[in-house]
């Protein structure tokens, strides 16, 4: 058979890679998507959107809990995991259904089957029924990653889990083991806890959350342990030794090494990049650390492949990957787009309570070199956090003494993945302090903490 051409072929229909095909198409190429499992990748399917309708199952069930705070009555209150994990699936499942719809609609021809770039401008495509070779003069590598596992802590499925596992649980954890407190860790332990599991999180660095502000991170952490959150950090496991209703933990900590016992263990130490396969050194393309190295805008060196998304390296973020696909395309298509910024694109846990960010930490910023002014105000001081129960929370922002400029923001607290963007916003238009300032915040809301924080910072905060 000839080979079927195109303008662009994608190779992964993530967050990254179809959004790239759907910009692509937008702008009169021919595009083809190339995807091995499921349409819209792992953040769709086994990452971001399950792991929220879990974590929402999990906030509702901590609210009845709370109802007599409310003035309200709920009795015999229980859960129903099969069901909880029903509905994440079903949630999966519908999102994936609109990718299915938008690639039609935006005639993206979708290849299901394993892609291999046997030589510039060509990919081969195996499926269940042969092999398609497709050829384009430019190639978007969006491949994605999974879950690193580490010698001696391997997931089985059954006592060692991988978020995968985690998504689809063989049993309901009782007492628990997360080894890792990123991202993926925390709000997996977030939602087995609020279920009732006895939760302990092991963290080799020196605090939880490693990547956010520290002041941030400590915050969490007591919030974490009042919840019933074990959290031993500067530690490490050393081994699992599994029977077949539980695992012996070896972990060590202030170098003396302590057994636990625990029925279920989550694996959350990082990721690796999908660059098997798809024959990269011999094209050319330079691998790091399983993560191809690209310049500012996604491009491999190898003339008209770039790469994009979590195989592209940090931030391991889908709205990263999803604006690199939009900039690749539109690159291609002959556009002139803005390279992404990094120090720009907000981070989210969604635990309980959330954690979210942009910018620099205060170390950072101070090791940069800057002199810093740094505002704060607490949950307890904002009408609409006490009104909703939800008083326990920081906005914590950073601003350039010198120039007003806004640095880094950081929050933890009720729906601050949802406030964080004001500041995406304020830091993408290069906004100063006096803008922020002299901008009114609609009252009550949760957002008028951030304007309290940014006036901390220069002496004119009013509640506090």
């Amino acid at each position: 058979m000839a080979a079927k051409s195109f303008d662009l072929i994608v190779i992964g229909a993530g967050p990254g890679g179809y959004v790239a095909a759907i910009r692509g198409a937008q702008l009169g190429l021919k595009v083809a998507v190339v995807e091995r499992e499921n349409l819209g990748g792992i953040c769709l399917n086994w990452g971001c959107i399950p792991t929220k309708a879990l974590l929402r199952s999990a906030e509702v069930f901590h609210l009845m809990h709370r109802a007599k705070d409310f003035g309200l009555a709920a009795d015999k209150i229980d859960y129903d995991l099969d069901a909880v994990v029903k509905r994440s699936r079903g949630v999966a499942k519908q999102m994936e259904g609109g990718v299915k719809h938008l690639l039609k609609k935006n005639k993206v021809e979708v290849f299901m089957g394993e892609a291999s770039i046997p030589a510039k401008g060509k990919v081969d495509v195996k499926t269940d029924k042969g092999s398609e070779e497709l050829t384009a003069k430019n190639i978007v590598l969006a491949t994605g990653a999974r879950a690193r596992e580490l010698p001696g802590l391997e997931a089985d499925g059954k006592r060692v889990w991988t978020y995968r596992h985690a998504l689809q649980p063989a049993h309901d954890p009782k007492k628990l083991l997360v080894i890792g407190s990123g991202a993926i860790g925390i709000e997996f332990a977030s939602f087995y806890n609020t279920l009732g599991a006895d939760t302990t999180v092991v963290e080799v660095m020196d605090r939880v959350l490693p990547v956010e502000d520290e002041e941030i991170s400590k915050f969490a952490k007591k919030a974490f342990e009042k919840q019933g959150m074990t959290i031993l950090q500067k530690a490490t496991v050393k081994k699992l030794d599994r029977a077949a209703d539980k695992v012996t933990a070896q972990i060590e900590r202030n170098g003396k090494v302590e057994k636990l016992e625990f029925d279920t263990v989550i694996s959350a130490v990082g990721i690796v990049g999908n660059t098997e396969g798809l024959g990269l050194e011999e094209l050319g393309v330079k691998v790091d650390r399983t993560h191809v190295v690209t310049d500012e805008y996604c491009r491999t060196g190898v003339e008209g492949l770039y790469a994009i998304g979590d195989i592209a390296g940090a931030p391991w973020l889908a709205h990263k990957a999803s604006h690199e696909g939009v900039m690749v395309a539109e690159l291609i298509a002959g556009q002139k787009p803005h390279p992404v910024k990094p120090e720009s694109i907000a981070g989210c846990t969604y635990c309980h309570p959330q954690v979210a960010s942009v910018g620099l930490t205060e170390a950072k910023a101070k090791e940069q070199g800057y002199d810093v002014k740094i505002g704060r105000f607490p949950f307890i001081g904002n009408g609409k956090a006490v009104a909703l129960g939800e008083p326990e929370g920081l906005v914590k922002t950073i601003f350039d003494a010198k120039t007003g400029e806004l640095l880094g923001a950081h929050m933890v607290g009720a729906e601050v993945t949802e406030l964080i963007q004001g500041y995406v916003v304020g830091r993408q238009l290069e906004t100063t302090e006096e803008d922020l300032m002299n901008t009114v915040f609609p009252h009550p809301t949760l957002s008028e903490m951030m304007h309290e924080s940014v006036l901390d910072a220069f002496d004119r905060v009013i509640h506090m």
